[in-house]
């Protein structure tokens, strides 16, 4: 916990993996057992308050953001002050343990409200990449860093990729028009962030009270196909992971007035209806200011992207201030945006 308020803004670690035995792809580091899975989070500092899983991942809600399992692939999130790049070990040596080596790593993250707070190695983005340098197997050669910049000095895209080039880095999806798209939302329009908070011995459940807070919002018809596991915090607070087929969709919020936050994170591609997803998502917040993060493999053009986010956002009063884009060796192609609501100024 920060000083002056919670830190929603999360830093995000994606690993991929690969085996020689084929039955690998169909469980792989899916065999992890849940004490594993509580001594990598106990390094991060944070727990599972809920979980759900299908026929292709599981999905754990945390008491600070999320985790996501795959047979071959794991992205964890975390906000507030926790240490994420400490799971890196002891991640690599259980899937070591599986028969799976790290062939590819992307580490992303916005701007933190309270930077101060932030305790090693995230006490600057030197010092993270230093730590990831230091961490990961040689094998993985092809790195790169990148600051991305907006026209707000207080607002940037911090990415690190390493890959070993020898694996394509798509993920678990064989659609070559996928993408990750990352949003982070600010200034939330304070009528609407008081619906994440609960009222005061409500006798709920964290479950109970986060399925509450799901269909309130409307969260639930961002995408309607989605299996929702949702978790609503006390006295405020709220985390979703949906899962439809193999694709996930995410969702945090710290709702406090003066440092609110609303983060939502899936995976699109050109047939998906991302347009309507990303609508929603702005209907439910109403941010002043939002950045939208765009990770692909190829396939789907850089200038299709944001061209398509922009005039998705235009209608409901977010204007792009800014775009960046940036190639990654071995790892595709990122596009930043920024917006803010037109009444704002730059």
């Amino acid at each position: 916990m920060a000083v002056s308020g919670f830190e929603g803004f999360e830093k995000r670690l994606e690993l991929h993996f690969f085996g020689d035995d084929p039955a690998i792809f169909q469980m792989g580091l899916r065999k992890l057992d849940f004490e594993s899975i509580q001594v990598v989070l106990e390094a991060v500092q944070c727990t599972v308050v809920s979980a759900v899983g299908n026929s292709y991942f599981d999905a754990y809600v945390l008491s600070e953001s999320s985790l996501f399992v795959y047979p071959t692939k794991i992205i964890i999130k975390t906000c507030g002050t926790t240490q994420l790049l400490k799971s890196i070990l002891p991640l690599i040596n259980y899937a070591e343990q599986l028969g799976l080596t790290l062939f590819f790593c992307r580490y992303t993250r916005g701007s933190f409200i309270f930077p101060k707070s932030q305790p090693f190695p995230h006490t600057s983005f030197k010092d993270e990449v230093t730590y990831l340098e230091e961490t990961i197997p040689t094998n993985l050669c092809y790195k790169k860093a990148s600051i991305m910049p907006s026209k707000s000095s207080s607002h940037s895209w911090h990415v690190f990729t390493a890959n070993d080039d020898s694996h394509s880095p798509l993920p678990y999806h064989h659609d070559n028009d996928l993408f990750t798209m990352e949003i982070c939302m600010t200034e939330l329009d304070p009528i609407l962030a008081l619906k994440f908070f609960r009222r005061a011995g409500d006798s709920k459940t964290g479950d109970s009270a986060g399925k509450e807070m799901t269909e309130l919002t409307g969260i639930n018809e961002i995408n309607p196909n989605a299996l929702i596991c949702d978790f609503a915090f006390d006295p405020c607070g709220y985390s979703m992971n949906g899962m439809d087929g193999d694709w996930y969709s995410t969702i945090h919020v710290t709702p406090e007035d003066g440092f609110s936050y609303a983060s939502f994170e899936c995976v699109g591609s050109t047939n998906d209806n991302i347009v309507h997803m990303l609508r929603k998502v702005i209907q439910i917040f109403r941010p002043g200011t939002m950045s939208i993060s765009t990770s692909t493999c190829n396939g789907f053009s850089s200038n299709e992207i944001w061209t398509q986010m922009a005039s998705a956002v235009e209608p409901l009063g977010l204007k792009c201030r800014s775009c960046a884009m940036d190639q990654f060796p071995a790892a595709g192609t990122v596009v930043f945006q920024t917006f803010t609501a037109r009444r704002k100024s730059i």
